[in-house]
């Protein structure tokens, strides 16, 4: 029987043979270089490539937790009884650092190429991401002033007021703040932070995928 103190791990991979924002967030008791090679089979094209893990004795609850999180955010899940996320390697990392926070053991681990990163490796890793996008605007997306979006953890219907804001109750917010104000209490996250388009629909899509599709359209442009 596993002793309830002993550390496992909680691990972010990715697979090149996926889309860029496919991943598998799963638990392992054993190092997980080994279970990544477990999961090499013909199943799957190539081989999985760690991005991140978490260490620690919580790693079965932190698990549930996390795939929890993500669930809540909006149907992300591949299958759902699988442990195969629509989400990008960076924000599954970041919701696992948010759990991280709330641990007195916790030790998170960036990777590439398969091996840790050491700590200035993962800040020049970090610099040489693409650099962060503009703040969401609804001209962006072409929502016009007055349109209905949809705070889609509660259903609250509310106005475009501007550019970057909404009225609700008479009152004016712009998206994060909202978010941060109306969300359920066993939805929020540690840090309390949130990208406000991630959780607001119109005509029942999501501001960000939106946003994300027209980026791309636009790209191939």
């Amino acid at each position: 029987m596993r002793n309830k103190h002993e550390q496992g791990w909680v691990y972010i991979l990715t697979n090149p043979s996926f889309r860029e924002d496919w991943v598998k967030i799963g638990k392992s008791s054993r190092p997980v270089d080994v279970r990544s090679k477990e999961l090499d089979n013909t199943a799957v094209p190539l081989p999985f490539e760690i991005f991140a893990t978490l260490k620690t004795a919580k790693y079965e609850i932190v698990e549930r937790k996390i795939h929890k999180a993500i669930d809540r955010l909006t149907d992300l899940r591949i299958r759902q009884n699988r442990e195969f996320f629509n989400i990008k390697p960076q924000l599954a990392l970041e919701i696992l650092t948010d759990e991280a926070m709330l641990l007195d053991d916790a030790e998170i681990l960036r990777y590439k190429d398969n091996k840790p990163l050491k700590h200035d490796e993962v800040h020049n890793d970090r610099d040489a991401e693409k650099p962060r996008r503009a703040s969401f605007r609804f001209s962006m997306v072409n929502i016009p002033i007055g349109a209905k979006v949809v705070f889609a953890p509660t259903g609250i219907e509310v106005k475009v007021a501007s550019d970057n804001q909404v009225e609700y109750e008479g009152r004016i917010y712009k998206l994060s703040p909202f978010v941060g104000t109306f969300m359920p209490e066993d939805q929020r996250n540690t840090s309390g932070a949130y990208q406000g388009a991630k959780y607001f629909t119109y005509n029942g899509r999501i501001l960000d995928d939106i946003r994300h599709d027209m980026e791309s359209l636009d790209a191939v442009e």
